[in-house]
This record gives C-alpha cells, sequence and structure tokens, in this order.
C-alpha cells in the first residue's frame, strides 16, 4: 500500500467512523466497575458543605467511567477517538481509561511514556541473576536480549540455602509482549523466588507455581518455562511448563529432553512430569526461548532447533560463554536484514571437567 493509499485509508476512518471492532473484556470491565463503586463510595462521603473544588474531580472521574462503560456496551470501547485503530491492550489493562493509541499521544506523553518505559526496563534487568555464576562444578552463562525496552522472558538462577547443594535455574517466556509481559515476568521472578524457600520437591514446585499464577492474573496471561534442579554430582531434574525441549549437549551427541505440562496460568489443576538426566565433566544444558527458533530470515523462514542442534553440536569443547556466543551469532547470521522480532534469552549449563579429578 502506498502512502498516498494509507492516508486514505486512514482519513476514511477518521471519517466514516471505527473500522475495527470494540474490546469486550470481562477483566477490563471488571475493573471499570470496580472504580465506579469506589468513585460512588468516596463522593458519598463527601459533606454539603465541602467545596466543589473536591467534589468536581471526583464527578469528572466518575464522568469517565460511566462513559466508558458505556463505550463497552456500544461496541466502540477500546478504539482510538483520533484514527478509529484499536488502542494497544496492555495500556488499557494499565489505565481502562485510555481513549488513544500510542500514534495519537501528544509530544508530552510520549516523553513521559518514554521515561516509564526506561525505569521499567532497570527495574527488570536489576531483577536478572549475574550472568556468569560458578557454583561448585558448574558454570553458567546466558545472553537475554530483549526486542525492545522490556521483556516478556523470564531467566532466573537460585543458588542454594546453606543447608543444600542443589540450585535452580529457570527460563521462560510470557505470553504478549511489551509492559504487560514485563510485568508478567517480574510476578513470576518474585513468586517462584518466594516458593524456592519452602523445601518443595520440582513437580511440587511447578503445581503450586500454577496455580498462584492462575489465581493471580486474568483470563489469557499464562506462560511458557523450563523449572530445573541441578545436584553437585551431574544429577539435573526438569520439568516443563509448555516450553521448548532443552538440549543436553554430550562428547557424542545432542539430544533434546522433553518434559511435559501446559503453560502456567492455563489450567489450576495441571500436573507436571520430571525428566532426570546426569551430565558428565564437559556435558552441557542449553535452554533457550522463542525468540531464538522463531527468528526468520527476510524470507520468513524461521532458525529453528535443527540449526540450533547443529551450532551446539560443534561446540560441544567450548565455555559457555563460547557456545551462547556461537548460537546468538548463527541466529543473527540467518536473520540478517530483519528486525529482532521477539526476545530472545540463552542460557548454558555446563559441567566442568574439573569434576572427573574431584571424583576420580
Amino acid at each position: 500500500m502506498s502512502e498516498s493509499d494509507s492516508a486514505a485509508t486512514k482519513t476514511a476512518r477518521v471519517t466514516d467512523g471505527p473500522s475495527v471492532p470494540g474490546i469486550n473484556d470481562p477483566y477490563l470491565r471488571e475493573q471499570l466497575e470496580h472504580r465506579r463503586k469506589k468513585l460512588q463510595s468516596a463522593i458519598s462521603t463527601v459533606t454539603a458543605t465541602e467545596t466543589d473544588s473536591r467534589m468536581a474531580p471526583l464527578f469528572e472521574l466518575l464522568g469517565e467511567v460511566d462513559s466508558a462503560l458505556q463505550r463497552m456496551d456500544q461496541g466502540t470501547y477500546g478504539i482510538c477517538d483520533v484514527c478509529h485503530d484499536t488502542v494497544e491492550k496492555e495500556r488499557l489493562i494499565a489505565d481502562p481509561l485510555v481513549r488513544l493509541c500510542l500514534d495519537h499521544l501528544s509530544s508530552e506523553e510520549q516523553r513521559a511514556l518514554e521515561r516509564d518505559l526506561e525505569l521499567a526496563s532497570r527495574v527488570q534487568r536489576g531483577l536478572l541473576p549475574a550472568p556468569n555464576l560458578y557454583h561448585d562444578d558448574w558454570r553458567i552463562h546466558y545472553r537475554y536480549k530483549p526486542a525492545g525496552l522490556v521483556s516478556g522472558d523470564y531467566c532466573d538462577l537460585i543458588l542454594p540455602s546453606a543447608d543444600r547443594k542443589s540450585f535452580l535455574f529457570l527460563i521462560g517466556d510470557v505470553a504478549g509482549k511489551g509492559v504487560a509481559a514485563s510485568l508478567l515476568m517480574t510476578h513470576l521472578h518474585a513468586m517462584f523466588r518466594t516458593l524456592s524457600g519452602l523445601g518443595l520437591d520440582l513437580r511440587r514446585l511447578l503445581d503450586v507455581a500454577n496455580r498462584v499464577f492462575c489465581e493471580s492474573t486474568i483470563a489469557g496471561q499464562y506462560a511458557t518455562l523450563v523449572c530445573g534442579r541441578a545436584e553437585h554430582d551431574g544429577k539435573i531434574e526438569l520439568a516443563s511448563a509448555g516450553h521448548f525441549p532443552a538440549l543436553h549437549i554430550s562428547k557424542d551427541s545432542v539430544k533434546q529432553i522433553v518434559a511435559t505440562g501446559l503453560p502456567l496460568g492455563m489450567f489450576a489443576n495441571s500436573s507436571y512430569t520430571i525428566e532426570r538426566v546426569h551430565l558428565k565433566p564437559g556435558d552441557t544444558l542449553l535452554l533457550y526461548t522463542d525468540g531464538i527458533l522463531e527468528a526468520a530470515d527476510p524470507s520468513g523462514r524461521e532458525y529453528g532447533i535443527d540449526a540450533l542442534s547443529r551450532i551446539a553440536s560443534a561446540g560441544e569443547n567450548c565455555s559457555p560463554q563460547e557456545l551462547v556466543a556461537a548460537c546468538l551469532m548463527d541466529v543473527e547470521r540467518h536473520s540478517a536484514g530483519t528486525k529482532q522480532a521477539d526476545d530472545q534469552t540463552l542460557m548454558a549449563i555446563h559441567r566442568s571437567r574439573a569434576a572427573a579429578y574431584s571424583a576420580a
């Protein structure tokens, strides 16, 4: 479509009214109705002797909420007042009274949004573990590449308490993009950090995490995830919530480790299977998010797990840092000429060859 055609289409939308259906989300309706009750309660407590300056803002807000509910009933809620395209849903979740899409915010509003995103990015990066971890004979390295300022990828390493030698590793991907996904990522971080201190076995940990996630998010929000526990002797337990297979890289092969389970947040009573693998000295476990496999070249062809396995196989003698760098370089080579469309995270968990001497 040419620029003139695009402009004509935009003009027609403004002239003819909404060209896309409005949003009628049960969660957003619930939020609006909740705000309406709160405002009505606040207004009822204002005495007749108090000034109009206190009453006016409350009535103005109540009017905005009533208008939003009316638009929802009419099927026009969530439609930009200027261009009549759909307002970004993640912004409606943050503020259900929003009436303009990002393209039609004022310059001041856009600058304020950019400042908020930069702050959110700093907060999110502050939650990430150190990119290099050395624990007993384990060497762990990861790279975290958001597609924008904030990310929906989840990555964490939780070291053991004084009475345990095993540690937890987690990598996952929250459905959606932008601020809404990043908020869910921080929710996962806090949840697993809390649950990890309860001494639960891995299956029970996933069961409880899924139930908590279901009860604390709205319908349609979910996350895929691999959660593992590594012991000092090279034994690893893996549980998956609808995530891609982990890759076990050994001297002679690259094997996919598939642990089954539905994504967190879909059904409160989901159960998870546990897969067990033993990493010998020199072996590596490679974890990744969908932004790696789905990175596309200019023709739309995705990178895929076969390409990742090929690079992983060639990196059998590499350090975790070298392996992750080689994988990302190959992904970038494949998708050269295209913009990064999704967040990308890679984690390599390597058992050092020093373990062979300690075990001898």
